[in-house]
C-alpha cells in the first residue's frame, strides 16, 4: 500500500540530518485523485475515456526516449533523463507541486518527521573551512564539548579543506550507535581579545538519534511567556506541551506566540498545537480540492489545556502554511491578537508519495481556508491572501533580516544559550516590545475598579 503524508511547504534548512527514519506519526487525511477532463462525444461515437487519451499522449514521451537511445551522440543515462521528464512535467503545474529525487524525498522526510542519525552538529563554511555553527543540546557533540566556531578539518581521517557542505553532512550523518571520528582545530574565543594559537582536538563519538528541536521558550518580562514555533514537524506537538508545562509552573500568565519565519510543516502538528489553546471542536481549517464535492474539515478536541491564557500571536510574510493556518484559525474564533505583518499566503495541500526508486512526488491537491471561509492561498492577480494581522507592525527588511540572524542560538556546555550576535549589534524587535506592550496593558486595565458616582 502506497503511503501518503499531507504537509505543507518546508525550508530545507542545512542540518546534520540523517539516515534513522521514523514512519510518520499519523495518517493524514487521504489525498484526492485528479483526472483528466473528459472528452467531449460526437454524435455516432463511442466516449474515449480520459485515461486512455492521457496515456496516449504518453507515448510521445516513450518515442522521445526511444529516438535518445538510439540516436544521440552520447550514451545516454536513461534515469536522469527520466527523472528530467518528471521533473518538467511536475513543474508545469504550480509553483509547489515538485518530483524528489532519492536524496532529496530521504531529506524531506528526515525534518518532517522531526529525528534523525547524527552528531548533533549545525554547520556552516567559514574562510573555506567546515565550521560549528552550535552543537544542539543533549547531543554527542555538546556532551563532548564541541564548541561554536571549532573547525572540522578532518573526518574519519580525511580532510575536509574546500569540501561542499552537503558532502560533509553525508559523510557526518549515519544510522545510530556507529562511530565517527574528528579533528578540530579551534582558536581563541571570538568575543575575548586574546591572540593565541589555534589547537588541535581529536574526538571520537557515537552517532545517535538526534532530534530536531522546533521549539524555544522562555520568560520575557514579569509572568509573560514567550514560545517561538520554527516550524511543524513530527514532534512540535510534544514539545510545545513541554515549553508550556514548564512556563506554567514558573507562573505564566500570558503567552507570546512567535511564528514569524515559520514555513509550515505537518498538518497535525499544526492542527494538534492549535488544540493546546482551542478547544470546543472547534473548525481550525478546511480544505478544497477539484473533485472533493464538499470541504473536508478538520477540528479541535473538546477540552484545551490552555484556552483561558492571553494570547499574541506574532507573525510575518515569512509565515506560511501551517503557521498561517494556526493565526486565521485563532483570529477567526477571536482567540487572540494577532500582530505583525501580512503573512506570505501559501496555503495548499500537498501530498507526499513515495516512489518505487526512493524518488517521491509532491503534489497539490486540495487549498486551506480559514473558519470564517477567507482562502489563505494567495491570488497573484487580485493581490489577495495571507492572514493580515489585527495589528499591523510594519518593520524594515533590512531589521527582519538582522532580526532573523540574531535569533539563531548558540550552545555551550553548561552555559546558557545565547544569541549568534553579540549584544552590543542586536536590533530592537519591535513586534515583540509591541505584543509585550499589549499583554501589560490588558493586566492593568483588568486591574482597575470601577469608579463611582457622587
Amino acid at each position: 500500500m502506497t503511503r501518503r503524508v499531507t504537509m505543507f511547504s518546508i525550508s530545507m534548512a542545512v542540518v546534520l540530518s540523517g539516515s534513522g527514519l521514523a514512519a510518520a506519526p499519523a495518517m493524514p487525511p487521504a489525498p484526492v485523485t485528479t483526472a483528466a477532463p473528459a472528452t467531449q462525444v460526437k454524435p455516432g461515437k463511442s466516449a474515449k475515456p480520459a485515461e486512455d487519451d492521457a496515456y496516449e499522449k504518453l507515448k510521445i514521451l516513450v518515442d522521445v526516449l526511444d529516438y535518445i537511445q538510439q540516436n544521440h551522440v552520447d550514451e545516454p543515462d536513461v534515469q536522469r533523463l527520466v527523472y528530467g521528464a518528471a521533473e518538467g512535467m511536475v513543474g508545469a503545474l504550480d509553483p509547489f507541486s515538485q518530483f524528489l529525487e532519492p536524496e532529496l524525498h530521504k531529506e524531506l522526510k528526515t525534518e518532517t518527521e522531526g529525528e534523525f542519525g547524527g552528531l548533533g552538529l549545525r554547520l556552516g563554511m567559514k574562510d573555506e573551512w567546515l565550521t560549528v555553527v552550535t552543537p544542539m543540546p543533549g547531543s554527542p557533540a555538546y556532551r563532548m564539548g564541541i564548541l561554536p566556531n571549532d573547525r572540522i578539518v578532518e573526518i574519519d581521517g580525511e580532510t575536509t579543506r574546500d569540501i561542499v557542505l552537503s558532502e560533509a553532512l553525508k559523510r557526518l550523518r549515519g544510522r545510530p550507535g556507529t562511530k565517527v571520528k574528528l579533528m578540530i582545530m579551534r582558536g581563541p574565543p571570538e568575543d575575548s581579545k586574546a591572540t593565541g594559537p589555534w589547537t588541535t582536538h581529536e574526538f571520537a563519538l557515537a552517532r545517535e538519534t538526534i532530534k530536531i528541536e522546533s521549539v524555544q521558550f522562555w520568560k520575557i518580562e514579569g509572568d509573560i511567556g514567550y514560545m517561538r514555533i520554527t516550524d511543524f514537524n513530527a514532534r512540535t506537538t510534544e514539545d510545545v506541551q513541554a515549553a508550556m508545562k514548564s512556563m506554567t509552573k514558573e507562573g505564566m500568565g500570558s503567552l507570546v506566540l512567535d511564528l514569524r519565519n515559520n514555513p509550515g510543516g505537518l498538518l497535525t502538528s499544526a492542527i494538534d498545537v492549535s488544540s493546546q489553546f482551542l478547544g470546543g471542536n472547534k473548525l481550525v481549517v478546511s480544505t478544497r480540492g477539484r473533485k472533493v464535492e464538499k470541504p473536508q474539515e478538520f477540528r479541535t478536541g473538546p477540552e484545551a489545556p490552555y484556552a483561558d491564557i492571553p494570547l499574541v500571536v506574532l507573525v510575518n510574510e515569512g509565515s506560511a502554511s501551517g503557521s498561517e493556518i494556526v493565526a486565521g484559525a485563532f483570529q477567526d474564533h477571536h482567540r487572540a491578537v494577532v500582530l505583525g505583518t501580512r503573512t506570505f499566503g501559501k496555503a495548499s495541500v500537498q501530498s507526499v508519495i513515495p516512489l518505487a526508486d526512493g524518488s517521491g512526488l509532491r503534489l497539490t491537491v486540495a487549498r486551506y481556508y480559514t473558519p470564517a471561509g477567507r482562502m489563505i492561498h494567495r491570488d497573484e492577480k487580485n493581490k489577495t491572501g495571507g492572514i493580515l494581522p489585527d495589528i499591523v507592525v510594519p518593520i524594515s527588511r533590512e531589521t527582519e533580516s538582522k532580526l532573523y540572524v540574531q535569533w539563531d542560538m548558540i550552545y555551550e556546555k553548561d552555559k546558557k544559550p545565547k544569541s549568534v550576535i553579540k549584544k552590543e549589534h542586536m536590533v530592537r524587535d519591535e513586534t515583540l516590545d509591541r505584543a509585550v506592550e499589549l499583554l501589560k496593558a490588558r493586566e492593568s486595565l483588568r486591574s482597575l475598579t470601577p469608579g463611582k458616582s457622587g
